[in-house]
């Protein structure tokens, strides 16, 4: 049976378990909303979303060409309120993109150009798109459910305000802001007293992301928003906004910040960043991720990512528990977090990478490509040779530029610190073949010491 048939069989089913509600605000039993505004509105917020269905959108900025994971929650949200039959836009920021949100930033942003943000607007679209597409694929079942999934809107902000006219902006939108309340926004506060200060550009990113939401509402009778916990001050803006220039009532919520261990927000700046396009982290690395985190927060990550119920969560922890060094449940977050992300195809080859990682066998990196290999082993260096007849492993080793010279290739090789595809080789002088040193995928992994390795392609 084949690798895929039986990962189909294996894992793909348990997945159909699934949590869905109309009344999204019961998400707050997962930890999945911190606050809501205004404070006091939660009947009236429970009694709209038990009515009818309800909109709501979450604002991405361009200012990468990937999201990260803290983005993934905020996307996990609006999958909720998908899934409890609510109409979900994912508006990605074309025209704030260019201004930059202050939000949690020490200096302003760098002005991009517009290639850049045109091209970071398309491949944030085709990830939500993938994402949205995955879920309904891999984890929601659509024969055990009443509801029909609603297809979520993405657009694009530049396509109102290229329309605009700046002066007409100011006029019409500008004269509801009070310079008291933006001045007191704690986004605006921490630059005001930093040595950076803050540009007027970015001092006025609030006023966009409030007309955000006024359009919205107009357009699409928009009365929700949600939001990373570092947001409220812009969602507070488009409350306000929205209440001097309409009779409709809106909603803001935020959800918690995901962080490090330590506390870190996970984020585009941070160099801790976990990317959603395999481009920027590997579907191996996003794996590995949540496969090493913590016993003490995997319970609150299957809360969060994941959709398995209440109940399917306490099952899966109480197994974890049982046998914590079997990594039941990271391994239970991961493969769910990467069909969700990556689809089959990425958790197939996450799994195959971490089987060739640990199990170190030769059968697993046969499975590998030589770009994937060179991720699990952190950049090991690839080079193309072409294979002659008597090639030895002591040629092969300076060929592959394992070693500055000779000398030091045969003391190390003499030694027993060197390697072909996990067999350790000693003899400087044995010939390399076909079916003993290189991969049916026409592959050699060499390793020098404990954690130097190198990539061989033969060229045929």
């Amino acid at each position: 049976m084949s690798f895929r048939r039986t990962w189909g069989a294996n894992i793909l089913n348990r997945f159909v378990r699934q949590y869905s509600n109309r009344n999204v605000l019961k998400l707050h039993e997962r930890g999945m909303f911190e606050d809501i505004f205004p404070e006091i509105s939660s009947n009236e917020v429970t009694d709209l979303l038990n009515a009818k269905p309800q909109c709501v959108y979450a604002g991405f900025d361009p200012t990468a060409s990937s999201l990260h994971l803290g983005n993934l929650l905020v996307l996990v949200n609006l999958l909720h309120w998908q899934r409890g039959g609510h109409k979900v836009i994912a508006l990605v920021g074309g025209a704030t993109g260019r201004i930059g949100d202050p939000s949690g930033h020490a200096t302003d942003r760098p002005e991009l150009q517009s290639t850049i943000i045109n091209s970071n607007v398309r491949s944030i679209k085709e990830s939500i798109q993938r994402i949205f597409s995955n879920h309904e694929q891999y984890l929601w079942d659509k024969y055990a459910s009443t509801r029909t999934l609603t297809s979520p809107m993405i657009i694009d902000n530049a396509d109102w305000y290229s329309e605009q006219n700046v002066v007409k902006f100011v006029s019409h939108v500008g004269r509801h802001f009070r310079l008291g309340t933006m001045l007191s926004r704690h986004s605006v506060q921490s630059r005001l007293s930093s040595e950076a200060g803050m540009s007027f550009a970015e001092f006025c990113y609030q006023v966009f992301q409030a007309y955000d939401w006024l359009h919205l509402l107009q357009r699409y009778d928009c009365r929700f928003q949600v939001g990373g916990s570092d947001q409220m001050g812009n969602i507070v803006s488009g409350h306000d906004l929205i209440s001097r220039v309409a009779d409709t009532r809106v909603y803001g919520l935020t959800l918690p910040l995901v962080t490090t261990e330590s506390g870190h927000k996970f984020g585009k700046t941070a160099d801790n960043a976990v990317w959603l396009n395999a481009d920027k982290s590997s579907p191996f690395d996003l794996y590995q991720f949540f496969v090493r985190c913590q016993d003490s927060e995997v319970e609150r990550l299957l809360k969060l990512f994941t959709f398995e119920t209440l109940g399917s969560i306490e099952n899966i922890m109480r197994k974890h528990q049982r046998n914590p060094e079997l990594r039941t449940a990271q391994k239970r977050l991961a493969e769910q977090v990467m069909l969700l992300v990556h689809g089959e195809e990425g958790l197939e080859a996450a799994l195959k990478a971490t089987s060739a990682l640990y199990d170190q066998t030769a059968e697993s990196l046969a499975q590998l490509t030589a770009e994937e290999i060179s991720n699990i082993f952190q950049g090991a260096k690839i080079c193309d040779l072409l294979l002659q007849p008597g090639t030895t492993t002591l040629e092969l080793s300076l060929q592959a530029g394992c070693f500055t010279n000779e000398r030091d290739a045969v003391r190390i090789i003499s030694a027993g610190g060197f390697y072909i595809n996990y067999q350790r080789v000693t003899k400087i002088d044995e010939v390399l073949t076909q079916a003993a040193h290189i991969l049916p995928n026409n592959i050699t992994l060499i390793r020098v010491g404990k954690k130097n390795y190198y990539v061989v392609r033969w060229l045929k």
